[in-house]
């Protein structure tokens, strides 16, 4: 358990860090939304490719 904390900590370190407390208007998306959409475009198309290589026919 000792030796797990310090990578306990690291991980929790971004959750404690996301909200510095101020509450502002938005008025556009921040940088982290649009990474995460990015992300998830990306892990789409690798998911649609890998399932269509898959289910090609091999060439003889």
């Amino acid at each position: 358990m000792i030796r797990a904390l310090p990578m306990l900590l690291l991980a929790a370190a971004p959750a404690f860090a996301a909200h510095g407390g101020e509450i502002t208007r938005r008025s556009m998306p921040e940088l982290s939304d649009l990474a995460l959409a990015a992300m998830a475009a990306g892990g789409i198309w690798l998911a649609q490719r890998a399932m269509r290589r898959r289910k090609r026919q091999p060439k003889d």
